[in-house]
């Protein structure tokens, strides 16, 4: 039971098997805008590699890897199936990838998992911090329908079909006063209309009477006329492995590379000093991640304390330990890490 679509990429592995033999694929989203924050963690974890012609395979030149850059959409499906071991997209369209297969689980007459579905499916390794964005029920702005209940049995445009199938059998059951039971595959009376691109048009047009789409700033479904009544899915950039990856150390060398950069980017290395009759003050200000180093100085009496404190925090903590009596406080940044 094949989940992959795009022959184009189907064919991408075929004609690189030679040189993509003995490499972990890592998936990376090809455009759009997870594309550049996922490029820069790449850099940060000394994942080195140079993209010819923005083709589709990149081979890494320090470490037996090799990138693979597809649709974000198409990720999950990807690391899913265990074409590729590790990925980087969109927690929304992780959640999209398993609802298609629960759907398919349900077409095949059970809620156990068949043999050739058992081992399909990703699992989230780290939320990555960045991408943030929601997948939101919405309607005109100046139209008849408030509450997405409005929109039972109208046409609802998405390219999150399984999702917005799933959230409107939920919203139907709960009007027909069935909710929670469970009587296999519901027949939807509102109408899920899968769109490719542009979704937020589809109204406009006289496509949908409403839309599920993704929101970030909004400025989008402003302009279209929309107003969002709904939130479906809150999302966020996610790093994801498959369930049966092909080198699983070497994932977990990726994932701690990683997470040094992302720790790095949140957190500055505080320094200073004071005078030990003070310094319970100054440590409850500064605890760092597990605990301050603290050394003892020359002077009689002081102590120099270092202590990884998040960035956002900073200015508030150095005016906290003036207030309490450290001085030559210094800020650092931090270029990478590892963290236990």
């Amino acid at each position: 039971m094949p989940l992959l679509g795009g022959e184009h990429y189907n064919e991408l592995f075929t004609d690189n098997s030679e040189s993509l033999e003995g490499k972990l694929l890592f998936a990376v989203p090809k455009k759009g805008r997870l594309l550049q924050a996922a490029l820069n963690l790449l850099e940060g974890a000394d994942i080195q590699f140079r993209r010819e012609n923005r083709l589709d395979i990149a081979l890494v030149k320090n470490l037996p890897i090799a990138l693979v850059f597809l649709p974000a959409a198409d990720i999950p499906t990807f690391v899913g199936e265990g074409r590729v071991s590790i990925g980087i997209t969109g927690r929304d369209t992780v959640a999209e990838h398993a609802s298609g297969v629960q759907a398919q689980r349900r077409e095949r007459g059970s809620e156990t998992p068949t043999e050739d579905l058992d081992n399909i499916g990703s699992e989230e390794i780290m939320d990555l911090g960045f991408g943030a964005c929601k997948l939101q029920v919405q309607v005109p702005e100046k139209g008849s329908y408030v509450e997405p209940k409005d929109l039972i049995g109208k046409n609802v445009g998405t390219s999150f079909v399984s999702l917005a199938e799933d959230y409107f059998a939920a919203l139907e059951a709960e009007q027909d006063g069935t909710s929670g039971q469970s009587s296999g595959k519901r027949k939807l009376r509102t109408k899920i209309i899968e769109l490719s691109g542009s979704v937020e048009a589809a109204c406009a047009l006289g496509v949908a009477d409403g839309i599920v789409d993704l929101v970030e700033s909004g400025e989008t479904m402003k302009a279209a006329g929309l107003k969002a009544v709904d939130t479906v899915v809150s999302s966020t950039a996610v790093l994801i492995k498959s369930k049966n990856p092909t080198n699983p150390a070497l994932v977990d060398l990726i994932a701690s590379r990683i997470l040094g950069v992302i720790t790095a980017q949140k957190y500055v290395l505080c320094q200073y000093n004071v005078q030990r009759s003070k310094l319970q003050a100054a440590t409850k200000i500064t605890p760092g991640r597990r605990a301050p180093t603290i050394n003892a100085l020359e002077e009689e009496g002081w102590v120099a304390v270092s202590s990884m404190v998040e960035k956002k925090q900073i200015a508030t903590v150095m005016d906290k330990l003036t207030e309490v009596g450290a001085t030559d406080i210094l800020v650092l940044a931090i270029a990478n890490t590892r963290v236990g």
